[in-house]
């Protein structure tokens, strides 16, 4: 029997219309026991934000800026990454380091002067993360040193390892309750201390190998 399908009328676009970007909704507060899995990006679920080897420092930054991270991966053409490199990165120590010692302005830098090699990057299982908690990131970043951490996973569509997701010390203290806005400033641990986030000085490794 015959259906009777009726063609639906198109409309005009609506002048500054936008378009729908693929968004995850982590909790609006956690606690240092909640599970990890509450306080990271899940790549799978939002869009990553990349650049590329040739793209000026300030761009890189501006993007941060404009898009609310601290941090972008670095791909080549085959979207493999091949580094990272964070707002930390750009208005630290390393820009002025490098000027001194080869000349030129910072204009003239690009992502691929300052940026951390993938041999030099060490991530977190995505196995070893789903068991642990928040405190535990906290723990594992304070350890390292650092805001960031990348997850890696295996792609279900290639069976390679893949960056699945990121830890921000940022993002976790905005959900901890901390007044942070992640393109300002950094968190630090004296913020997570004062905000009577409780966690312990030493915890097990565990950043592998990106190897």
């Amino acid at each position: 029997m015959a259906q009777d399908y009726q063609p639906l009328p198109f409309h005009p676009l609506d002048s500054g219309a936008g378009y729908f970007r693929p968004r995850q909704s982590l909790p609006e507060r956690v606690t240092a026991d909640d599970p990890a899995l509450a306080a990271m990006t899940d790549l799978s679920q939002v869009t990553a934000y990349t650049t590329e080897l040739t793209t000026p420092l300030s761009k890189a930054l501006d993007l941060m800026i404009k898009r609310g991270v601290r941090l972008l991966l670095v791909n080549n053409a085959d979207r493999q990454v091949i580094g990272l490199i964070t707002s930390r990165d750009i208005e630290g120590e390393k820009p002025g380091r490098l000027l001194a010692k080869v000349g030129g302005t910072w204009e003239d830098l690009l992502v691929a002067d300052i940026m951390t090699l993938q041999p030099k990057m060490k991530v977190l299982l995505m196995e070893e993360v789903a068991n642990a908690r928040v405190g535990d990131i906290i723990a594992t970043l304070r350890q390292a040193d650092r805001q960031h951490a990348l997850v890696v996973d295996a792609n279900p569509e290639t069976g390679k390892p893949a960056v699945r997701g990121l830890f921000s010390l940022s993002q976790i203290g905005l959900q901890l309750g901390l007044d942070i806005h992640p393109t300002q400033q950094s968190t630090t641990y004296a913020d997570l201390e004062r905000a009577g986030i409780d966690y312990p000085i030493a915890t097990a490794d565990l950043l592998a190998s990106s190897e």
